[in-house]
C-alpha cells in the first residue's frame, strides 16, 4: 500500500464540487454545460475619475446598457449564441452566450450626467467624474501666523504669553 501526503485542498475542493452538484440537480438546474457569462472588468483610478473598462467581445454598442440608480453603475446587455442548431457535430461549445449584468457601487456625490461612455475593438469604457469632495486639494503653507490666529510671545524670563497677532 502506496502512502500519500494528505492535501486539505484537494479533498475540500473535491468536496465543493460534490456539494454544487447535489444543489444544482436538487434545484434543478442542468449540472452540465450550464455556464453564467460574466465579462471581465477592471476599476481604476485616476486623480480627475474613476475608469471601468469591460470585455465585451463580439458585441456592438446597441447591445449594452448602463444604468446608474441610487449610486450603483449597472453595465447588462445579452450576447447571442453563435451556432445555429444544423445538425452539425458540435463537440464542445465553450464560448459563453446570454444575458449579464455587472454592477459597481459609486462614491456618494457622483454626478450621473457627468458620466461617459466609449466603446471601442469590444472593450467597453465607462468615465466617473470624481465628486469635488473626494478629489484630494492641496494647501499651501503661508510664511506667518493665519490671520486672526492666537500667536505664542515668550518674554526673556521664560513666561509664556498667548495673545493676538
Amino acid at each position: 500500500m502506496a502512502l500519500t501526503k494528505w492535501d486539505p485542498a484537494r479533498d475540500s475542493d473535491s468536496l465543493q464540487a460534490d456539494f454544487n452538484r447535489f444543489f444544482e440537480g436538487f434545484l434543478g438546474r442542468p449540472v452540465a454545460g450550464a455556464r453564467r457569462w460574466a465579462p471581465a472588468m477592471d476599476l481604476s483610478e485616476t486623480d480627475e475619475a474613476l475608469v471601468l473598462r469591460a470585455d465585451l467581445p463580439g458585441l456592438g454598442r446597441d447591445d449594452v446598457s448602463i444604468e446608474i440608480k441610487d449610486n450603483v453603475l449597472t453595465v447588462s446587455g445579452q450576447r447571442e449564441a453563435e451556432h445555429e442548431d444544423r445538425r452539425e457535430g458540435y463537440h464542445r461549445i465553450e464560448r459563453s452566450h446570454g444575458a449579464f449584468s455587472r454592477s459597481v457601487t459609486l462614491p456618494r456625490g457622483v454626478d450621473p450626467a457627468a458620466v461617459s461612455a466609449g466603446f471601442e475593438k469590444g472593450v467597453l469604457e465607462v468615465r466617473i467624474p470624481k465628486p469635488e469632495e473626494r478629489k484630494p486639494h492641496r494647501v499651501e503653507i503661508e510664511g506667518g501666523a493665519i490671520e486672526g490666529e492666537a500667536t505664542d510671545t515668550s518674554d526673556s524670563a521664560g513666561k509664556v504669553e498667548v495673545g493676538a497677532a
